[in-house]
């Protein structure tokens, strides 16, 4: 007991850090800056947080009720399994009375609140009419609330940790309800010491401390994804002048039979444009997906100048590095690009790519992206590939999609209609090297198109899902998602349905036209994005809001 009182004298420091990244131990302390917020329509106080994330939240909680229960030398075990991905302890059922009073007396000390797992009203946990009220509750969701200093992140019951009481019977320990792992245990089962991140997901180099817990919960499950996940996204600066003054001498170059294939679209200006969507994304990723492993950034050379590229979880890659030909460089096509992202060094086997105006948009797990056994998700949209044969009058994109049927049909006999949505997109680096193999003369065409052509395949975005799908090695997935074009009369509405619910898994935000009124819709997407996600991410260099672009050759991290 000694040991774990010393682990709980560490523990406040540590959770701080896992929450802003700043050691001051007062944040968590009585003394704590508190707020009145509103949860399910009730005022309640929430301690502010700055650098408050939806995961740390929840590890938060898991930590607060491992410190009470230790602190009162009180038996316990966290539970793994229970679904939702809230962390769980549990406790004998025999131990109840104990239980309510210390918990009563630490949500005096530090504000909190409780209710039934199932739902109802929230309720203070320092009151002893609240223990009163749930004693008949066999499993409690507790909850030290958080918001973020601007007061648009607050993260409540649903960010808690559940409580099981498990009842004794015939000299065993019975789950109050079903988990994944084990539901009965005999009385005096031998714990053991587990790493707090087992139970409550925070991202890999954090650290919060250990928890008791039965070796049943400790093993490696089916549903766990032992492999790493990383994040590819793809940007551009259509400001950057070197940028500009490269895709005008290409585009002056084009022989006369090229130039006069390519769609409006093909170059079309909206299609470059950066609102800082990629600041904001990366915000997302370390609000709501903490497991990415590493971030690669794919540019022509170049590098947001706020952008922290010193991070070790995140690396620059210049198209130079993935190019198996050089001569086709440079190039202002995304299809080109997106055909050589599985070249990158060092990127895991299972990777999300993601476009810089996609988002996640509440807590996602790799579950929502691939299978535990490697298969990936993709995620068709109710969006139609237009029938027949490839047109001049074709858009760039319903071009490509009409010759991944060509090839899916010639290979597989099967005639694809749906087009994907605009989500992070679940790749194998090995069905993307088999792409380019069996696909050689369309993946170099695409490749060598330096605009869009009619002649592209969409590589990743599209022909890698039906190919591994029709080798059994990709499902259909399921997200919630939508598609906001910010060009629509009602994108503001949208916007702030948004903000208000939060409630889809991912979303993107998106125009294909040149707006009227560029700067007032810039303006629109940037109060929307700063109110969806307040709290910077690591990856960024504070103070640096509005630097130059820089170029690769300038960070001495990578060229």
């Amino acid at each position: 007991m000694h040991l774990l009182a010393t682990f709980d004298s560490l523990r406040s420091a540590v959770v701080v850090r896992l929450l802003g990244g700043r050691s001051n131990p007062a944040r968590h302390s009585t003394e704590a800056s508190l707020r009145i917020v509103r949860i399910d329509g009730k005022h309640v106080r929430a301690v502010v947080v700055r650098g408050a994330t939806e995961w740390a939240a929840r590890a938060r909680n898991l930590h607060m009720v491992v410190a009470v229960l230790e602190d009162a030398e009180i038996d316990y075990f966290a539970v793994r399994g229970t679904g939702k991905d809230i962390p769980c302890v549990a406790v004998s059922a025999r131990h109840r009375q104990d239980v309510e009073e210390v918990l009563q007396i630490a949500f005096g000390r530090n504000p909190g609140y409780v209710r039934d797992v199932a739902g109802g009203q929230l309720r203070t946990g320092a009151s002893a009419k609240t223990w009163n009220r749930l004693r008949s509750s066999q499993v409690l969701r507790l909850a030290w609330n958080v918001c973020d200093p601007t007061g648009k992140l607050v993260f409540g019951p649903d960010s808690g940790c559940d409580l099981e009481f498990w009842a004794e019977s015939d000299g065993a320990l019975i789950a109050p309800r079903p988990n994944a792992v084990v539901t009965r245990l005999p009385v005096g089962t031998e714990l053991r010491m587990a790493e707090q991140k087992l139970f409550s997901l925070v991202p890999g180099q954090y650290h919060t401390g250990y928890t008791r817990t039965v070796p049943e919960f400790t093993a490696r499950l089916p549903g766990d994804h032992a492999f790493p996940i990383d994040v590819v996204y793809t940007w551009v600066d259509d400001a950057d002048p070197v940028w500009r003054a490269g895709k005008d001498t290409v585009r002056r170059s084009l022989d006369p039979g090229r130039a006069g294939e390519m769609h409006e679209q093909a170059d079309n200006g909206a299609r470059y444009t950066s609102r800082d969507e990629l600041r904001y994304s990366l915000r997302s990723i370390h609000q709501y997906a903490p497991w990415v492993r590493n971030i690669y950034l794919v540019t022509a050379g170049q590098a947001p100048g706020w952008l922290n590229t010193e991070h070790p979880g995140l690396r620059v890659v210049d198209h130079r590095e993935i190019f198996s030909d050089p001569g086709a460089l440079p190039t202002f096509n995304s299809h080109a690009i997106e055909s050589q992202l599985h070249h990158i060094a060092g990127l895991s086997e299972h990777f999300l790519y993601l476009n810089d105006d996609v988002f996640f948009g509440r807590p996602v797990t790799p579950e929502h992206f691939f299978h535990t056994n490697g298969l990936t998700k993709f995620f068709t949209s109710k969006a139609l590939i237009p029938s027949g044969q490839i047109t001049p009058e074709d858009l760039p994109v319903d071009a490509a999609g009409k010759n991944s049927r060509g090839l899916i049909a010639q290979q597989f006999g099967t005639v694809i209609s749906q087009k994907m949505k605009h989500t992070p997109h679940a790749l194998s680096r090995t069905v993307l090297d088999e792409i380019e193999l069996t696909y050689e003369r369309a993946h170099w065409v695409t490749q060598n198109s330096r605009f869009r052509s009619p002649h592209d395949i969409p590589v990743a975005s599209s022909l890698h899902h039906y190919y591994a799908y029709h080798q059994a090695r990709a499902t259909l997935g399921n997200l919630r998602y939508v598609y906001v074009d910010i060009g629509d009369a009602l994108a503001q509405r949208r916007l702030d349905r948004l903000v208000a619910r939060r409630d889809f898994d991912t979303f993107c935000i998106n125009d294909t036209v040149v707006p009227e009124d560029p700067d007032a819709q810039a303006r629109m997407v940037k109060r929307f994005l700063d109110d969806y996600f307040p709290v910077p991410s690591p990856f960024e260099l504070p103070g640096a809001e509005g630097a130059p672009t820089r170029r690769i050759a300038e960070l001495g991290a990578a060229a």
